[in-house]
Parts: C-alpha cells; sequence; structure tokens
C-alpha cells in the first residue's frame, strides 16, 4: 500500500480509504508566508477563494489545481519519500530494448551524449529539427537507466502525445511495466520503473524520478508556465536527471546553448538526410475582408487551384476557428468536386477525420493550430493564411512547417505563408529553418 504514495505528493482524498495515515508524512497544503498564501501542490499564489469551513481561522482554497482535488488551507499533502529506492529485479547486463531500427550516426552521437549526461549528473537539452527521430534517440538512455533499477517519467504537455508515445515504448521495452497516466485513463495508479504522463501529472509528483524527460517543451500548456516547471523539478529526486526534448527552443533556450551554460545536443538534420523544406512568404492582402464578403482571396484560390491541379494534398492553416468555418463555406461554393473539410480543438470528429486525409479520404484539410504538431501525412504540403497574426509565433510556424518533407521518398514539399504583412516571428522562422539547413551542410548530414 505505501508503493501508493512513494515519490508523490497527494490530498487524503486521493488516498484510498483504509491508507493509514497517522504515520505518514505530511506538509500543509497551502502554506501562509505572511500575508501571501502558495499552494503547495501547484505553487499557485494568485488564484484563491475563501472558503466557508469548520476550521479555526480563515480558510481559503486554490482555484489554480482544482481539478486534481480541492485543496483547503486546513488540508495535509501526503508524501513518502526513499531517495535510495530502486527496483532491484530490473537490475541486469542485458539490455531490455528490442526496437529493430539503427540510430544514424548523428542520432548515436547525441544518445552517447545523453548518457555521458546522465552518468554525470547533469541535466541535458536536445534541439532536435522535426522529424529527426527524437524519441529514437532516447531509447539507449531510457535502457541504461531501467537496468540500474532506477525510475523514469516521460512527460509531454499533450495528451494525444502521451497516448502516441505509449505504444511505441511498449514495442520497444516489451519486459517493462509501463504506466500511461494522464487525465482521460481511467485506470488505477501503480508503482512502476517508467511512467508515461502528461506534464499536468507530475503535480503529484515529488522527488520521484531518477530520470524525468520532458518532450515538447515548447508546447503549451507547459511552456510558459512557470508552475509546470517548477512541479516537473521537484518530481525529480535531487540527484536526479532532467532531459528537455525540444524542436523550437525559447531565445533564453538559444542563448543558453550559445554561451554554453547547458549541456546541450543540436540535430541539424533528419535521419533522412534531406534539407528541411524553407517557407515562402506571399503577400495575400486583406483577406479577412475578403472572407467577410464571401470572396476567396485571389492568391490563395490561384495557390490551391496548383495544389490541387497536380493532385497534391495540402493542410490550410488559419488562425481562428471562427475564420476557418466562414472560409470552408466560401470554399465548398468554389470547389464543389473536391472532397475536404475542417478540423479544430473543439471538432469532436477530429480523430477520425485526421486518419481520413492519412487514407487520402479528403485531399485538403483546413485547421487551427491543433494540427501544428504531433501529426504526420505523407506527401502534404502546407498553406498558412494569416501568417501575420499573433497566434502564429516563430515556434508554432516552425513546427507547422516542419509537417512537410517527413518521409525518405516524399522529403520535399512547398510551405507557403500568406500574408497582409511579413512580421518578426514569420522572419524568425524562415530564418532559423534557413540556418539549421546552413548547420547540416557543415556536418555533412545532407545528401544535395
Amino acid at each position: 500500500m505505501q508503493d501508493f504514495l512513494l515519490g508523490r505528493l497527494l490530498a487524503a482524498s486521493e488516498l484510498p480509504e483504509d491508507f493509514d495515515l497517522s504515520k505518514t508524512p505530511s506538509l500543509p497544503a497551502i502554506k501562509a508566508e505572511g500575508k501571501q498564501l502558495v499552494c503547495q501542490r501547484c505553487f499557485n499564489q494568485l488564484a484563491f477563494q475563501p472558503n466557508p469551513c469548520i476550521c479555526d481561522g480563515p480558510c481559503f482554497y486554490c482555484l489554480n489545481c482544482l481539478a486534481f482535488a480541492k485543496l483547503r488551507t486546513c488540508d495535509r499533502l501526503y508524501y513518502d519519500l526513499d531517495p535510495h529506492f530502486y527496483f532491484k529485479d530490473l537490475c541486469r547486463e542485458q539490455t531490455y530494448l528490442e526496437w529493430p531500427g539503427t540510430l544514424s550516426p548523428q542520432q548515436e552521437q547525441c544518445a552517447k551524449q545523453l548518457l555521458t549526461s546522465y552518468q554525470a549528473g547533469r541535466d541535458h537539452l536536445v534541439w532536435a529539427v522535426t522529424g529527426a527521430g527524437k524519441t529514437e534517440m532516447i531509447f539507449p538512455l531510457v535502457d541504461y537507466v531501467l537496468r540500474q533499477g532506477q525510475r523514469i517519467a516521460l512527460a509531454t504537455p499533450r495528451v494525444d502525445v502521451c497516448n502516441e508515445l505509449f505504444p511505441r515504448f511498449q514495442a520497444a521495452f516489451p519486459d517493462i511495466d509501463i504506466l500511461l497516466l494522464h487525465g482521460k485513463v481511467d485506470h488505477p495508479y501503480r508503482l512502476s520503473p517508467l511512467t508515461i504522463a502528461s506534464t499536468h501529472q507530475l503535480l503529484r509528483f515529488y522527488q520521484a524520478f531518477d530520470l524525468l524527460i520532458v518532450d515538447e517543451v515548447d508546447a503549451f500548456p507547459y511552456h510558459g508556465d512557470p508552475l509546470l516547471e517548477a512541479a516537473s523539478r521537484r518530481a525529480v529526486k535531487d540527484i536526479g536527471v532532467r532531459v528537455e526534448l525540444t524542436a523550437t527552443p525559447s531565445t533564453d533556450q538559444q542563448r543558453a546553448i550559445k554561451l554554453e551554460k547547458v549541456a546541450a545536443s543540436i540535430l541539424p538534420a533528419r535521419y533522412h538526410r534531406h534539407p528541411l523544406p524553407v517557407p515562402k512568404h506571399r503577400w495575400v492582402g486583406d483577406w479577412r475582408q475578403a472572407i467577410a464578403k464571401g470572396r476567396l482571396p485571389g492568391v490563395l484560390g490561384s495557390t490551391i487551384k496548383s495544389f490541387l491541379k497536380k493532385g497534391e494534398s495540402f493542410l490550410l492553416f488559419l488562425p481562428h476557428i471562427a475564420l476557418m468555418e466562414e472560409l470552408e463555406k466560401i470554399l465548398h461554393k468554389y470547389f464543389k468536386q473536391v472532397s475536404f473539410t475542417s478540423v479544430s480543438s473543439k471538432d469532436p470528429d477530429r480523430i477520425e477525420k485526421v486518419a481520413a486525409m492519412r487514407e487520402k479520404t479528403y485531399q485538403f484539410l483546413l485547421t487551427t493550430t491543433i494540427l501544428e504538431r504531433g501529426v504526420t501525412f505523407p506527401g502534404i504540403h502546407i498553406i498558412v493564411l494569416g501568417s501575420e497574426d499573433r497566434v502564429f509565433n516563430t515556434s508554432s510556424l516552425v513546427q507547422i512547417a516542419g509537417r512537410v518533407g517527413r518521409k525518405p521518398d516524399q522529403a520535399s514539399g512547398q510551405v507557403y505563408f500568406l500574408h497582409e504583412g511579413k512580421t518578426k516571428a514569420s522572419l524568425q522562422a524562415v530564418k532559423q529553418i534557413q540556418w539549421l539547413n546552413q548547420e547540416a551542410r557543415k556536418r555533412g548530414l545532407i545528401d544535395e
């Protein structure tokens, strides 16, 4: 029963009813630092609500992590720490990894750098272009840590990425018990050597992991949320190691790499040794006004026709759902014989539509940034309408461009930024992609 709490930080309401709390270490759920309240689970210092309560003194509850369990001033958070815990029955020399693939030389170099950092107790940042094979690169490190009997978490901001990674790791490590943990799974928690979780689930862990790998550190909601980053640091043992994976590092991360303030690996090329497609800017004029008047913006229409004429598939990104829905109506008038649809975060049929697009049921999809990452379509091209919108930051545009050319037999494609004015973000996205291609050429990682 105590295994349920090992390395975790839970409210009494989250523990089994027969759990013995009398000898379990705990801390105040909400701590008062002078006049400042601090939630001990999510680090929130701003969002609290007065709570009518029978306890003595003023009582408040935290609004920030209410989805997990209500935490009041008078509650306790229970934990169980064992910095020396390990899975004795997993310790062995023989590999657990049963992945049949082979790493490219640059992937293998990164894998060795990760192992060196782990053995030195040093955090590590991996900047790898979209389609570089980040998941496969961490297999050797995961295997090494498992063979030491140590505990690993692979966390990512998005639930759909958790669901995608889970079967891949099950296939690569069939003899390892792997726990999938996010808000949409209903199986009971268990102590496992490898946990694949959403970053929000890290709020429930306390000095649990010898190795924490955070994938897509640039993605919402992890990016820009200091509370989630603090939770990720608390989830690692004092002697543990954090590895961050990203295709689009922040300005601060890039500066830290340049100044050698962080151990880092940069992989500027995809495993298939083709350059990244570089986006092209095309001025489209006042496209919002055109849509408002029920018209198809001219440059958009000609770009779509050029793809359709060649029988090529593409994704059409828009910054907002309402604009996407209006444009979809207009496009159905202009292209009555063409099969297409739209997807967004609010679409209950999104998964089915994406699968249908892969099967070539549709020739193109209209989409919001929901498809900017985590999806792969062979032979796809990209149109971004309104690349000047603030929704499309540099990271987002690099990710969107990264949907193109991911397969070795279809390694090229077109990316168009249709705009009413070039922005710093769109120019930086192009510049970053060009720099990565240049860096890859310098290292001899691209076959021209």
